[in-house]
């Protein structure tokens, strides 16, 4: 008899939500969720705004209540380092203790992306990828006057908003002309990049991190660009990405796919039978994109998670669900986007930048892969059955620009 059952490897959202709903579904069999982090299963989004921000408290970040997982009869176990899993003999090493079960998951997330550059390792460098980070970084803010944020990505258009909020004197810094240009386009850049600088963040684009300056002591007092550009900083925060944390997988023999995840079919089956893998380190044979995708956002490892479950338990359902992402900057703008496209070739453009309300359709060929919504959630909708439904939109870009046309009628029933 195995000593579990399920074996979830991974704290985060994906394995929080497989263990969640294998319970709800009458699973009635042993589960051990072996996390690293001091902390049970947590939401990661307020770790960049409500939480940093000091509106959420710990408590309010947690996926589930404390009780809650003795209540379900789930061995959640923290600070639980897997160091080894033998996908033949079905056991693995969790700590120091030696592991025998029937089925797996691996969702062990991803981890930061460091820039190794000079002063890297002075005090008052954060990145942040945990609660632990988000706890870190707000007690060094607080007697802090100029902050810089690295990078272009959304968690450094997240931080940059949240530092404003806590009264700091914000820049930010990247190597992209404008935030968010590799994921949602110029066009849509250029509106937060807007937003972030009436706002009072100092944008510098296009701009490479050469070195971090100390004040002659440890911690940090100047950032400066490979172009000569220099910015006072009492903290500095890194939003330069993260990548699939994939030790345990490549130790393990699972086999890798092209996009730097572990590469899995579209019931999210492993190359090791028994075997799963959900979240950031997923790369799957998507219904949705015709082909591998890997996805960091919050709500894919959420239903990840779940498609995992009810594929432990037999029913072997494709995972299906469309992709959906939201960011905040502070109180100023909410954006949403459905498809996660990697690559397009087109934008159509609903409603107004101007105006702050539009939708961006990304096109690829005569097919619309993607839809970035702000102020025009009810886009969506319609947005995402055009997308699962790959229907040819040739000559119907006219229709799709139009706001008054519902994208939903569009789409072939």
């Amino acid at each position: 008899m195995a000593d579990a059952d399920v074996l979830i490897v991974g704290g985060g959202m994906a394995g929080a939500n497989c263990a969640r709903t294998l319970r709800e579904e009458g699973f009635g069999g042993s589960i051990v969720l072996c996390g690293r982090e001091l902390d049970p299963p947590y939401n990661r989004p307020p770790c960049s705004k409500g939480h940093l921000q000091g509106t959420e408290s710990r408590e309010d970040t947690l996926f589930r209540p404390p009780g809650w997982w003795e209540e379900q009869a789930i061995d959640l176990r923290v600070r639980a380092n897997v160091s080894r899993l033998d996908p033949q003999a079905r056991t693995a090493k969790a700590g120091k203790e030696e592991l025998s079960f029937d089925q797996a998951l691996v969702a062990t997330g991803a981890n930061v992306r460091r820039l190794r550059v000079d002063g890297a390792d002075l005090d008052g460098v954060h990145y942040l990828r945990t609660l632990g980070n988000s706890d870190t970084l707000r007690a060094d803010l607080e007697d802090a006057r100029y902050v810089v944020v690295v990078g272009g990505s959304f968690i450094a258009t997240e931080v940059a908003a949240s530092c404003v909020l806590l009264g700091k004197e914000v820049a930010l810094l990247m190597l992209e002309d404008v935030v968010h240009e590799r994921t949602l386009g110029r066009q849509a850049g250029r509106f937060f990049q807007r937003v972030l600088g009436e706002h009072g963040v100092e944008v510098h684009g296009g701009q490479e991190l050469a070195r971090f300056e100390g004040d002659g002591g440890e911690r940090i007092s100047k950032v400066v660009t490979a172009g000569g550009l220099e910015l006072d900083a009492d903290v500095v925060v890194m939003g330069t990405g993260a990548v699939p944390d994939l030790t345990l997988a490549r130790s393990s023999g699972l086999e890798l796919g092209e996009l730097g995840g572990i590469r899995c079919d579209r019931l999210l089956r492993t190359s090791a039978p028994g075997i799963y893998a959900a979240g950031d380190v997923c790369e799957y044979d998507s219904v949705i994109h015709g082909g591998p995708a890997r996805i960091e956002h919050w709500d894919v490892a959420f239903n990840q998670g779940r498609t995992v479950a009810h594929n432990m338990l037999g029913r072997e359902r494709p995972h299906d669900v469309m992709p959906y992402f939201w960011s905040d900057l502070a109180d100023w703008v909410s954006l949403e986007s459905v498809g996660a496209p990697r690559s397009w070739e087109q934008e159509v453009v609903r409603g107004s930048f101007d105006d702050g309300s539009f939708a961006v359709l990304y096109l690829a060929g005569s097919h619309v892969v993607g839809c970035l919504a702000v102020g025009r959630s009810d886009d969506l909708e319609g947005a995402g059955r055009l997308i699962a439904g790959h229907v040819d939109v040739a000559g119907r870009h006219e229709a799709l620009a139009d706001p008054a046309i519902d994208l939903a009628a569009l789409a072939p029933e």
